[in-house]
């Protein structure tokens, strides 16, 4: 009876083309692999042909989905090579480390746990860290003993670039051994607690498979645990193990299989146990057979098919020159072939000419990779989980962990069915894709999305479940509890949008029923006004989604009477802050009305505005905004503004209000200034009778309005003020020539200056 530890590195090509060099010479009759016993039922799996790597097994508490934990798996990970090594050949393969049941169920965090105080006090605040960093990652000290500066392109170099296994794990046994054993990484902490019952349940595992009458048994685990295992100690330290296992928490657990990326297996994700290169790794897995040059030259030429497809120019020359500098700096280095560090170098160098931009797309979409895993139909799922993949089907719309646009035509079914789905798994809290502004396009029924998927979205999917078992049936019953507790009118307007834009009738009702009682006790104008806008683009917009509207229409006709009659009143008394919202309210509200073109509608809103244009100690911002809505609707013409001017300009007014009144009428336009020059006068004339302290306190405010205008309105109002008021007088006095008027008075004229005519 043997056992054979097996330290590796987690996601490592080299590791796991060195395990099964040793795997084949061993020929085991048993394999325990470090990950969670929790999964056994779901491990015959990864032999299914439609398993594709990366995936991860999901492992979850049902009652809590919020405890949940996740075991990534490339093609070039030795755990995933180990088990499917045993799997096809009939070995026993079992997962070995402490239970999810176990670790999920624990509730405080790993400093609360028990363990011995009196060592804990020993240790310095140094100490504390060299150990937490001799833990979280012991290669960074093996590398800087072999001068290195990053701990995994010594791992790389060392172990995954290996073209044989010769004692290179008797190798990592003896480096991790110690590591293990110096001073510092005896002592204890708290935090070591459940890395304690880990290794315990690993021994008490390998000890139940010498039980069992296993002879040859191999041990997959990570290589700082591999020192715990070589020794299981007497029976003795077997009690203690158990009596150690025996003390935890239960709690049951959940197991499936998902989809994974190589996004989420880098460490920039977080993962605590990722690599930053998963498509390199994948690369040196899939040419593990070919010689030094052959890898350097299939990685050049992707690069340079990658480079290409963005328009950059890079021809068969600069592939040849890459790799041979490649080689060269490979060959300085004393290393056995080109590894990143050198790839890169000579890609920055030779296709990029020094730029390090590119650099930047080639880690995104090679150094990274943007593979998404694929897992077979048998896996267990939630019924929601196996609509959403038929609907994928159905639709033709893959889950895809790159970034990509698609553009829906909504007069396709096809493509509204899309915007269905994308809508309802929105509601959902899924967001698989993004709504887009579309510049280019033209028409309504032009939809574009921005989808990229997450695996997270898997346990989403999950948590949603207990809300139906279809996508449909399950956003009905999200949509519906969501708009009983809604507590404002805004929210349930929008809720409206996105409910029809998903096509879901029960739920519209619902949220209708709602958005009608919270409408009607409502006695804000400002919350109605914010509830109509969502609701003017449904009715708008809706018809190209063959949606029944006619309830949103009689929303909008209760709304728009509310709004106008209480308005006057909501307007009175406001101060800056106030009539700042209350203005962005008032032109949200005209657009809306003028996009609604409902004549009954239009004509009440105007006569709201008249209202407001005459009602008294009205905040100048409303009022100016007011006179400038009507004249733009033609309801008062050229004489009636220059009358209101006259008016909101005299000098019986605060000059604050009057520069109100004036930002509030000129506000993001001033072509009205520059073709009517009888505007212009009165605002000159206003601005010259101004005393010096008060145009330097009126200053900013006249400046803040003029700055929203366009650069050619400012330009032409400068080339007016530079004339000065001579021309506009002139040519206010040849535009009011009365020619009949003036000839009645020549005869007279003629007697008094004895002329003949």
């Amino acid at each position: 009876m043997s056992i054979h530890i097996f330290g590796i590195r987690h996601h490592g090509p080299g590791s796991a083309r060195s395990l099964l060099q040793a795997l084949d010479k061993l020929e085991p009759d048993i394999i325990l692999v470090e990950g969670p016993p929790d999964a056994a039922d779901i491990l015959p799996l990864l032999t299914d042909a439609e398993m594709k790597p990366p995936v991860a097994i999901l492992l979850y508490v049902p009652e809590d989905l919020k405890k949940a934990v996740y075991y990534p798996f490339a093609i070039f990970s030795p755990e995933w090579q180990a088990i499917n090594y045993g799997l096809k050949r009939s070995i026993a393969v079992r997962f070995m480390d402490l239970p999810q049941s176990h670790r999920l169920a624990i509730k405080v965090s790993e400093e609360e746990l028990p363990t011995n105080e009196a060592e804990e006090k020993e240790l310095t605040e140094e100490e504390v860290q060299q150990l937490t960093s001799i833990r979280h990652d012991p290669l960074s000290w093996l590398a800087q003993a072999a001068g290195y500066q990053d701990g995994e392109r010594w791992w790389e170099h060392m172990i995954e670039h290996r073209r044989d296994s010769t004692d290179v794990f008797e190798a990592v046994l003896e480096a991790m051994t110690a590591l293990r054993s110096s001073e510092i990484a005896e002592k204890s902490t708290t935090s070591q607690h459940i890395e304690n019952c880990r290794e315990a349940f690993m021994r008490q595992t390998i000890r139940a498979a010498q039980k069992e009458g296993f002879e040859k048994i191999a041990v997959v685990c990570g290589a700082w645990h591999a020192p715990a295992l070589k020794d299981l100690g007497t029976t003795k330290a077997a009690k203690e193990d158990a009596a150690l296992i025996k003390a935890l928490p239960k709690v049951k657990i959940s197991a499936t299989w998902i989809p994974w990326t190589y996004g989420r297996l880098s460490y920039f994700s977080g993962y605590g146990a990722g690599i930053s290169s998963p498509g390199w790794y994948q690369h040196l897995w899939a040419t593990q057979n070919q010689s030094s040059t052959e890898v350097a030259i299939y990685w050049m030429t992707k690069v340079a098919s990658l480079l290409r497809a963005e328009d950059l120019d890079v021809s068969p020359a600069h592939i040849i020159e890459a790799v041979r500098l490649a080689e060269a700096l490979s060959a300085l280095r004393e290393r056995y072939l080109p590894g990143l560090e050198e790839m890169n170098e000579a890609i920055q160098t030779v296709f990029c000419f020094g730029s390090d931009l590119p650099l930047q797309l080639i880690s995104r979409k090679l150094i990274i990779g943007e593979q998404l895993g694929q897992i077979p139909e048998k896996a267990p799922m939630v019924p929601l989980q196996q609509d959403l993949i038929r609907e994928q089907k159905r639709l033709r719309l893959p889950a895809e962990a790159v970034e990509k646009d698609i553009d829906l035509d909504l007069r396709k079914e096809i493509d509204l069915n899309k915007s269905h789905l994308l809508h309802r798994l929105s509601l959902l809290g899924i967001k698989w894709g993004q709504t887009q502004e579309s510049h280019n396009k033209k028409g309504t029924f032009h939809e574009l999305w921005k989808l990229e998927w997450h695996p997270d979205f898997s346990i989403q999917i999950i948590e949603k479940g207990v809300w139906g078992n279809t996508i449909v049936d399950a956003a009905n019953s999200y949509i519906s509890d969501k708009a009983s507790k809604a507590d404002s009118l805004a929210e349930l307007t929008e809720l409206v949008s996105d409910t029809l834009l998903a096509d879901l009738p029960n739920a519209v009702n619902k949220v209708l029923a709602s958005l009608q009682e919270k409408a009607a006790l409502a006695t804000d104008v400002v919350h109605l006004m914010q509830a109509l806008p969502p609701l003017a683009n449904v009715v708008r917009y809706g018809n190209v989604r063959k949606t029944d509207l006619e309830s949103v229409r009689h929303i909008i006709d209760e709304l728009i009477p509310r709004i106008c009659i209480g308005l006057p009143k909501a307007c009175s008394s406001l101060d800056e802050t106030a009539a700042e919202n209350m203005y962005n309210q008032l032109v949200t509200v005209n657009q809306t009305i003028s996009l609604l073109q409902i004549a009954e509608h239009t004509k009440f809103w105007r006569s709201t505005l008249k209202q407001l244009s005459d009602q008294r100690n009205l905040h100048g911002l409303i009022a100016g905004r007011c006179c400038r809505l009507l004249y733009e609707s033609q309801e008062i013409d050229n004489e009636q503004v220059a009358i209101y001017m006259n008016l909101a300009l005299s000098s019986a007014n605060v000059p604050t209000q009057v520069a109100a009144w004036v930002e509030g009428f000129l506000k993001d336009s001033g072509l009205l200034l520059i073709h009517d020059l009888r505007l212009w006068e009165i605002l000159d004339n206003w601005i010259s009778s101004l005393k010096e302290d008060m145009f330097i306190n009126i200053l900013p405010l006249l400046r803040r309005t003029f700055s929203t205008f366009p650069t050619p309105e400012r330009r032409q109002m400068g080339e007016l003020a530079k004339k000065g008021s001579i021309v506009s007088k002139s040519s206010q006095s040849k535009t009011d020539l009365d020619q009949t008027r003036a000839e009645t008075i020549l005869p007279v004229l003629a007697q008094l200056l004895d002329l003949s005519f």
